[in-house]
């Protein structure tokens, strides 16, 4: 078997075409190994190519390479602590004044939707 090719955030088309190139392989070649012709393997190494899964694992396979998915941390929190921070900076009063406004906003859209439905609350 091959050499793994290994890329973080490579795009189809060229995980394709890398693989066959490192199988030493053509287009014609790879398209006979899939039971197709040499324009489709053209067509999945364009840029602009927007295979299926499925379709880019069977044109590994068939370069004698294997499909990995990994999923990688964007090392990005889920929490946005500046919003947390900007709330703890006003008083308790201004945060209830502003969950007083925010629930008064949510019960006209709630209204608002029963409305649009032909339902009044």
């Amino acid at each position: 078997m091959s050499d793994p090719i290994e890329h973080v955030a490579m795009t189809p088309s060229t995980l394709v075409r890398d693989a066959r190139h490192s199988a030493g392989l053509t287009q014609a070649q790879l398209a006979e190994r899939l039971g197709t012709t040499q324009p489709v393997v053209a067509r999945l190494e364009r840029a602009d190519a927007n295979p299926t899964f499925e379709t880019i694992q069977r044109a590994l396979q068939a370069a004698g390479h294997r499909l990995e998915l990994h999923a990688v941390s964007t090392g990005l929190d889920t929490v946005d602590e500046s919003l947390i921070r900007r709330q703890l900076a006003l008083s308790p009063a201004d945060r209830i004044r502003a969950l007083d406004e925010q629930n008064a906003t949510m019960n006209t859209l709630l209204r608002a939707g029963a409305r649009s439905r032909d339902r009044h609350l």
